[in-house]
């Protein structure tokens, strides 16, 4: 078993069911037999999309594992509106200004949470090594799952704390599995996190970075045998899964790491990294995360001087462990096959009100959002590697909204929450129009 990266071109979106139908055909037309697990959509034209799409594919003699389809669609019922709940998404790998680094969209984050009754988000949005500052308004969702959230497949239900399982593998030397530990021991002692134990694989994974046509971090993963069984045999004793393995660089260790640190390009391992989360939550429907480890410990010892500061968090850290950890601790469990019938304590479809993603930004959860009549925020200050232009799919009237920076993101949020058309707050304001019929 093992995944990697397909692309292509498919037809523009139409919109409504249908759209998401037609869409779902001609993605697993390209993974060719594979399982698709995400799908990152490039570069929009009239002609047609291009299209990146991580697939699992097996191998033969591979133990069949029904996985559920990322296009498994459910219509939200209405927008309840007892509350304001919004969904912040910043992708992995695709070099946004803002989060494309090492938890740099926490400030953006904590301020959008701050307006809302929960801001539901993912690790890469606060993920920063060993610091993790996220509200406690958050709701810490692996991204296929937010992505399943909005198709209305799932819901969330918020929990007091997890039973965390961490997961490593054994290297050349003990120094890298005792910083895991390590890390472990620091949430048991400090969050009160409840980590069951810290297995060690014998066989870890083959996690390898790549680039893809559009300069997305991507990678290819395999290795995945031991991983499973392991993971189906604890099945019952935890509730979300942390993993921290090796990643294999493109270039030597050292060098990667000097021009990461100036600044140059997304953040490399991030996209396997995401490729990994959604792999093992779409298998076992359970929150998950990721930290790299150190490829060579001698990297310790090195010096990168004054970093980018959107990624000192990773200068400062040598475990890369503890934000996975505190953002596990609380992680709401995942309840399949919701019927949008009312919870007080789940968050399903019906009680998201906006999603909030970098302008150009265009997968499942902007197309989902969009047939739900979810209000999408655009931000265009959080530029990355996309060539989307989201005013020419097929949104409702009123349903898209383009703001410059997360300040006014914050700003629209407050006025849609209160019921205050953004317009009125504007000048000057227009003649109302007066029609015969």
């Amino acid at each position: 078993m093992n995944v990697s990266m397909v692309a292509g071109r498919v037809s523009p979106f139409r919109g409504g069911e249908r759209g998401l139908h037609c869409l779902r055909a001609e993605v697993e037309r390209l993974c060719d037999g594979g399982v698709p697990l995400k799908l990152a959509v490039t570069e929009t034209t009239p002609q047609g999309w291009r299209c990146e799409v991580d697939s699992l594919q097996r191998s033969e003699g591979d133990e069949e594992w029904e996985l559920p389809s990322i296009f498994t669609f459910r219509r939200r019922r209405a927008e309840r509106t007892h509350a304001f709940n919004a969904v912040i998404l910043v992708p992995t790998g695709i070099d946004c200004a803002i989060g494309g680094h090492a938890g740099d969209a926490t400030p953006a984050a904590r301020l959008l949470a701050s307006v809302c009754d929960q801001l539901v988000l993912h690790p890469n949005v606060v993920n920063a090594s060993d610091v993790n500052e996220q509200p406690e308004n958050c709701l810490y969702v692996e991204g296929s799952l937010i992505c399943r959230l909005l198709m209305g497949a799932v819901s969330l239900r918020r929990v007091r704390s997890n039973r965390i399982l961490v997961v490593t593998e054994e290297r050349e030397h003990p120094w890298v599995v005792e910083q895991v530990v390590n890390s472990t021991s620091a949430a048991r002692a400090t969050l009160g996190a409840d980590c069951t134990q810290v297995v060690v694989l014998r066989r870890g994974l083959d996690m390898r970075m790549g680039e893809s046509p559009s300069g997305r971090a991507i990678g290819e993963i395999g290795g995945f045998d031991d991983l499973f069984a392991m993971l189906r045999r604890e099945r019952g004793r935890y509730d979300a899964v942390a993993l921290s393995t090796r990643i294999t660089p493109l270039i030597d260790a050292a060098e990667l790491l000097q021009r990461y640190f100036r600044g140059e390009g997304p953040n490399p391992w991030g996209g396997v990294e995401a490729t990994l989360t959604h792999t093992v939550s779409t298998a076992f429907g359970v929150p998950s995360a990721h930290a790299p480890t150190m490829e060579d410990v001698t990297l310790r010892m090195e010096s990168f001087g004054q970093v980018d500061p959107r990624k000192s968090a990773e200068a400062i850290s040598t475990g890369y462990m503890f934000c996975v950890l505190k953002g596990l601790h609380r992680a709401p469990g995942i309840v399949a096959d919701p019927d949008g019938a009312y919870d007080p304590s789940l968050l399903a479809a019906e009680d998201v009100s906006c999603l909030v993603v970098p302008a150009g930004s265009v997968g499942l959860p902007t197309l989902a959002a969009l047939v739900q009549g979810i209000t999408v925020i655009a931000v265009r200050e959080n530029a990355n590697l996309m060539r989307n232009d989201l005013r020419t799919l097929p949104f409702a009237p009123g349903q898209l909204w383009e703001v410059d920076n997360y300040l006014e993101a914050a700003g629209l949020i407050s006025a849609l929450k209160a019921g205050i058309h953004p317009s009125s707050l504007r000048r000057p304001l227009a003649y109302t129009p007066v029609v015969e019929f």
